[in-house]
């Protein structure tokens, strides 16, 4: 792997490229800690970072995740909005014959559709940032039990939490900009990069937890504690790292090659396969399904009092190990595994391509058969995929609740999983680009 980012480095284009890269993270981070909102007292938005950081507030960790993590800044919502948003187009576009064949043309329609998303996410934000402004003038921060103003007395009036609003909703729109920008600039996808810098700006955190461990009781057991889970973190990047790399090799035979121009036939057998991922849906299904299970909680910060809210964001918050919120928790990543990979694969186009190359499966006739055999070897893989990532997912919750130091840091399993999966498709991607440059360089 290093020696992949050294000879990218030494190619002028790809190393402008993660240069790029890193100034727009650099901004994006910056922004959402250092830009706090306009008119919030920032002695109390301190103290309540403080406070939360201390007290290891489960809620802050995971939407950390998909947000920007820190409490009272311009990008406070983070990418979240912008990628409910995908997934309810999506969904639609599953569902909306109008959608789906837009969806299905040139690129001119997957344009259009993606603008759609992009309006849908500004009105999410707008919610979203108008419930969150809300939530700091009613009950921003907790003194003696009583919800106390977040905003400073002299701000304390409706334009200044007008402002306020707005100013979140652009700090999203400049995000999802950066992420786009990402993706079209840069190498991979713009939208896993920014969950992938929220996710080491915790590492830190995570570091200093295991140091406290350490400083506070140094006696045999804690290191022992300590040790084991290091251990698990590495076992679980192992699994990670086997899981994602996995594939099924379907086996294909070509039984004619065609000549140069279509001048007629030569050759005879040609052997070749058709290599499927165990998950294709990679982490995907895994931000979409937090993005999901975790709207009840968000909704409950923003308001404390209401009992109804507040249960259902109990039943659904499996980080205190409720089956509920594990249930469907791992549903949901059963869920969108399947979608995803519905979009990702065709198989119908698959056998009408292979049928018009000369090529079969062995021991599977052309046509029909065949893509009934790749779609049900998809859809085993997908089931094998998801239980693995649930695995994943769910394993550092358990251990959160036998060891309860655990539970405070936000670098888990799902952490892991989205991490080592954004840095194994960015290598990727580093491959790709240095072996098309080598074909440009052959042919020049």
């Amino acid at each position: 792997m290093f020696k992949i980012f050294a000879n990218a480095w030494r190619v002028e284009d790809i190393r402008k490229k993660m240069l790029f890269i890193f100034l727009l993270l650099l901004i994006y981070r910056v922004g959402a800690i250092l830009v706090p909102l306009p008119g919030l007292d920032l002695q109390l938005l301190e103290f309540e970072r403080y406070t939360r950081m201390a007290g290891g507030d489960a809620a802050m960790t995971f939407f950390s995740l998909l947000m920007g993590g820190e409490l009272g800044t311009v990008f406070a919502m983070g990418i979240a909005p912008y990628i409910t948003a995908s997934i309810i187009m999506q969904l639609l576009t599953y569902a909306i014959p109008a959608l789906s064949q837009m969806q299905k043309e040139d690129e001119d329609g997957r344009k259009k559709i993606q603008q759609i998303t992009r309006y849908l996410a500004v009105g999410l934000a707008a919610i979203q940032a108008a419930g969150m402004v809300f939530s700091y003038t009613r009950h921003g921060i907790m003194w003696d039990g009583v919800g106390v103003n977040l905003f400073a007395p002299q701000n304390q009036n409706m334009f200044v939490y007008i402002v306020a609003t707005v100013a979140m909703i652009t700090g999203t729109i400049f995000i999802m900009w950066l992420a786009e920008l990402l993706t079209e600039k840069g190498i991979g996808n713009g939208a896993s990069f920014l969950i992938f810098a929220n996710i080491l700006a915790g590492l830190p955190a995570g570091a200093m937890t295991f140091w406290n461990m350490l400083t506070s009781s140094p006696d045999i057991l804690t290191i022992i504690t300590v040790v084991v889970l290091l251990v698990t973190f590495a076992l679980i990047i192992a699994f990670v790292v086997l899981v994602h790399e996995g594939e099924r090799r379907i086996p294909v035979q070509y039984s004619r090659k065609a000549a140069a121009g279509g001048r007629g036939m030569f050759g005879g057998n040609h052997n070749s396969y058709i290599p499927l991922k165990v998950n294709i849906a990679g982490v995907l299904s895994i931000i979409f399904a937090m993005s999901l299970i975790g709207f009840p909680v968000q909704i409950a910060q923003f308001f404390p009092n209401a009992t109804f809210i507040n249960n259902i964001a109990s039943f659904v918050d499996f980080r205190d190990l409720h089956w509920i919120g594990a249930i469907i928790y791992v549903i949901l990543i059963f869920a969108f595994t399947h979608f995803y990979t519905s979009f990702a694969v065709n198989p119908i186009e698959m056998a009408e391509n292979m049928k018009k190359n000369g090529g079969f499966i062995p021991g599977i006739r052309p046509g029909r058969p065949t893509s009934e055999f790749i779609q049900t070897t998809v859809n085993r893989l997908s089931w094998i995929g998801a239980c693995f990532y649930s695995l994943i997912a769910l394993t550092p919750i358990i251990m959160g609740q036998l060891v309860p130091e655990m539970a405070m840091i936000a670098f888990g399993g799902t952490s892991l999983l989205i991490v080592t999966g954004v840095a194994l498709e960015f290598v990727k991607q580093l491959e790709s680009q240095l072996l098309m440059r080598h074909y440009k360089g052959f042919l020049e």
